[in-house]
């Protein structure tokens, strides 16, 4: 992640159905699928915020959310 900036992952684990989707398109292996078979972000340090996650999933479970650190 750039300097400066922190990500959170926010899963509806209503909405999830574990498709694997988000996980597969995750450039940096961020997210798994926890032993419920729902999308966890097990290493969110590693995440880019690209929004791949976001864009794939096909039931708009994930939203990813930028802050600058200091807001």
């Amino acid at each position: 992640m750039a300097k400066g900036k922190s990500v959170t992952h926010v899963i509806n684990r209503d909405w999830c159905k574990g498709c694997g989707i988000c996980v597969h398109f995750c450039p940096k292996q961020v997210l798994e699928l926890d032993s419920d078979e729902k999308a966890v972000a097990a290493r969110p340090e590693d995440c880019i915020a690209c929004k791949l996650c976001e864009i794939r999933c096909p039931d708009l479970a994930i939203e990813i959310q930028i802050e600058k650190e200091g807001e």
